[in-house]
């Protein structure tokens, strides 16, 4: 089976795939060169670009997206004016990225999600169908012990997983409120926990078998 991750950098959301001996795809613009390591195949594309290619793959089993979220955050809302400013359609092409994830995850009448933090995404497609915190999941990973409210619009078959918390561990911290200005920042912030990761695999791997494509 195959699982797609749009707009996904650093491929933690599809290791617990790969690891269990599915393949997987990654599509963000920052990958340097298409490539395929390990049962991972990186293509250097906009989701616009990658569609018509990821529209002709076979035996998908779950499609993810974390589409970009710098102009949708509303962390980020006291720089809206002065983005509007420059571009005053800065917002909605940040949202028609998000629109293009999610009609291209119902195609395959799959399990997926689209992923982003808090964000005017709610606005236009209402409130989340689930919502969560990286510390919630840290019986599956303790390095994810900290605080990152995260929404979740979901369709074809979705199971929320349970949160599995480690009950010997601190009070969660703040880090990605916290990371400091840089290069990696944005990466850093939006690099999605592993627990949570491991989770949604457990929840839904073995639950759907698709129709589509087969």
């Amino acid at each position: 089976m195959k699982v797609i991750s749009l707009c996904d950098f650093t491929g933690n959301f599809v290791r617990p795939w790969v690891d269990a001996g599915h393949e997987a795809v990654l599509v963000d613009p920052q990958h340097l060169f298409e490539r395929e390591i390990e049962g991972v195949t990186h293509l250097p594309f906009t989701v616009e670009a990658a569609i018509p290619r990821l529209a002709l793959l076979t035996n998908v089993a779950f499609v993810a997206a974390f589409p970009p979220c710098t102009d949708l955050a509303v962390s980020g809302a006291r720089w809206f004016k002065s983005k509007g400013a420059a571009d005053p359609l800065f917002q909605a092409k940040a949202v028609a990225v998000a629109e293009q994830c999610r009609t291209f995850a119902r195609m395959f009448g799959v399990p997926y999600f689209i992923e982003n933090p808090v964000s005017v995404l709610s606005s236009v497609w209402g409130s989340p169908d689930h919502t969560f915190d990286p510390w919630q999941f840290t019986a599956l990973e303790p390095g994810d012990n900290y605080t990152k409210k995260t929404c979740l619009w979901t369709g074809g078959g979705f199971k929320m997983p349970p949160a599995a918390l480690d009950p010997d561990l601190a009070a969660p911290d703040d880090r990605i409120h916290k990371a400091p200005p840089g290069p990696e920042r944005a990466n850093f912030r939006s690099a999605t926990p592993m627990g949570f990761s491991r989770a949604v695999f457990q929840a839904n791997q073995t639950d759907h078998r698709p129709e589509y494509g087969t």
